[in-house]
């Protein structure tokens, strides 16, 4: 969400960063008109109280010297009828705004190179060897099915497509991953561990940028013995109908949706609260199952586990203020990083260009980690920071310092890392001529002293 006044008072330049992001600035030719307007209805509305307030005052006073009031009653009845209708005009005309800055992406940093499509990233710095074999390299889905670790056949007849059964040595693969990372950030980079809920609501995703625009993105849980629309709407009980947008789409009775990553429920935590920074930045990690629809990915990704509707990632989340979110934009990248050099994976930082970062973000990190079967990198962890973006929309502030009046924080995350891309990295990186895989030796401790994956047998269908 962006400040009011700032818009008012640079209008072509956020028209010019819409633009560089790929977003049409036409959409906001219309904000001078909304601004005007909704101060104009909301100035009459607060005139029209003030009115009947007098009003109310002078027939007290008539009432005390035993007068006839009667004239004044019907004039009251009259002015409560027309505020009424006044105060629904100052609500409409505040949505009509709310609606239009609700769905202007943020503008990018001046770092942020301008371009159109990943093809325009930077690679700001690569790590590690590249590894070769002598003999073909294959991708994990080959090397997880032959091994019996992984189950893409039995996983769709459970849940569908884009599923996976993890088994014996590889679901404790999986459970070490998120254990080496969860003690790596909390005993070495200071952050608290987080253990939040898996459903969220509608204003939480609000708050972070996935509501409205990524509605077709999420999963929506609901009770369907009891499925009615509730008369109020999600973020706005004042409105009258609720026809009145997608940005203030009906809440159901229960107002549950899955989370498509721990960022939304942590940073929700201090939604509407003012947090103590004094001594520096909160950072939070957590461990969570995360669900994504993946709309508009049919086709893309379909073998393996790249693009799956669930999946486990560890998050690394950051309040800051915005002397010094930039500085931890660096350190939080850092720490992802850190994650995948003890595995000894390789892997590059990518800065991605305007047209390439996330509706909410500001600046962007993506690291991409090598992929032998598949002879590409692929994303791991994109590290953001959303400046005050998120914290507008999610009313979290701070008070600096000798200030009269609380300010809004900056937020930032990254993937720290996603586990099941990190699983498949080092089934691929890690894989040997006679189809077993090396467990690395940052994980070996966290995998009851087993060194090596060879294959196994669970039994099988007659």
């Amino acid at each position: 969400m962006h400040d009011l006044a700032f818009l008012r008072d640079n209008l072509q330049l956020v028209k010019d960063k819409l633009r560089t992001r790929g977003t049409d600035p036409a959409l906001i030719d219309d904000f001078d008109r909304l601004d005007t307007h909704r101060r104009t209805t909301i100035t009459s509305a607060e005139n029209f109280k003030a009115e009947r307030n007098q009003l109310n005052e002078q027939i007290a006073m008539l009432r005390r010297n035993g007068a006839d009031v009667s004239a004044q009653m019907e004039e009251t009845k009259r002015l409560k009828s027309a505020g009424e209708q006044l105060e629904k005009n100052a609500a409409k005309a505040d949505f009509d705004l709310r609606t239009l800055l609700g769905s202007l992406p943020n503008l990018p940093n001046d770092d942020v190179p301008p371009g159109a499509s990943e093809e325009e990233n930077e690679c700001k710095k690569t790590w590690g060897e590249i590894p070769t074999f002598d003999f073909p390299a294959k991708p994990h889905w080959e090397i997880g099915e032959a091994l019996g670790i992984l189950d893409f056949e039995r996983a769709a007849k459970i849940s569908g497509a884009r599923f996976v059964l993890q088994l014996g040595s590889g679901a404790r693969l999986e459970r070490a991953l998120a254990n080496f990372m969860l003690d790596l950030h909390t005993r070495e980079h200071g952050y608290v561990e987080v253990l939040p809920p898996s459903l969220v609501n509608s204003k939480s995703l609000f708050g972070t940028g996935q509501l409205p625009k990524f509605e077709s993105d999420l999963f929506f849980c609901t009770n369907r013995a009891n499925f009615h629309i509730a008369p109020d709407v999600w973020n706005d009980p004042k409105a009258e109908s609720i026809e009145l947008g997608k940005l203030y789409a009906a809440i159901y009775e229960s107002d549950h949706w899955l989370i498509p990553t721990a960022e939304v429920p942590v940073t929700n935590i201090f939604r509407d609260e003012v947090i103590d920074l004094a001594t520096g930045p909160i950072s939070f990690t957590a461990y969570t199952s995360c669900y994504r629809s993946e709309a508009g990915s049919h086709g893309k990704d379909t073998r393996g586990m790249i693009r799956q509707h669930q999946f486990q990632k560890v998050e690394l989340v950051k309040f800051a203020t915005p002397e010094t979110s930039y500085a931890e934009h660096e350190a939080l990248t850092r720490h992802a990083e850190t994650v995948l050099e003890r595995l000894g994976l390789p892997y590059r930082r990518m800065l991605l260009c305007t047209g390439d970062m996330g509706f909410s973000a500001a600046k962007t990190y993506d690291l991409e980690v090598w992929l032998p079967g598949q002879q590409t990198y692929r994303e791991i962890s994109s590290c953001s920071n959303f400046e005050s973006f998120q914290a507008r929309r999610a009313n979290i502030r701070y008070k600096p310092e000798g200030a009269k009046k609380a300010e809004f924080v900056h937020t930032l995350n990254g993937s720290g890392l996603a586990v099941g891309r990190t699983y498949l990295a080092i089934l691929e990186n890690y894989q040997q001529a006679d189809g077993s895989v090396r467990i690395p030796e940052a994980l070996q401790p966290y995998m009851n002293g087993e060194t090596v994956i060879r294959k196994q047998s669970f039994g099988r269908a007659l």
